[in-house]
């Protein structure tokens, strides 16, 4: 996957974010918060996966589905790791 080694800085410093960000959620509901901002720190988490799921999709889609050099048989290949990774994101 050559295209998670060009952007590893930045994929490393959204992981780290999302830690961050989990961790903050685990505080939050271990010093019992309040509902609202609970559930901010969820929806804040489910966005920073996102945003990370269609970094590295994208770069996946365009290095390997874009690239002109790859045969057919390799396509479909690729076809199918996406395929399969958003029927996992999707349940």
């Amino acid at each position: 996957m050559a295209h998670t080694i060009k952007n590893k800085r930045g994929l490393l410093t959204r992981i780290r974010r999302i830690k961050g960000q989990s961790e903050a959620l685990e505080r939050a509901l271990e010093q019992e918060a309040d509902c609202g901002a609970v559930l901010q720190q969820i929806a804040a988490i489910r966005g920073a996966v996102n945003g990370l799921m269609a970094e590295v999709l994208e770069g996946h889609v365009r290095e390997h589905l874009g690239a002109e050099a790859r045969e057919a048989e390799q396509r479909l290949e690729d076809v199918q790791v996406v395929l399969a990774a958003l029927r996992c994101y999707m349940k």
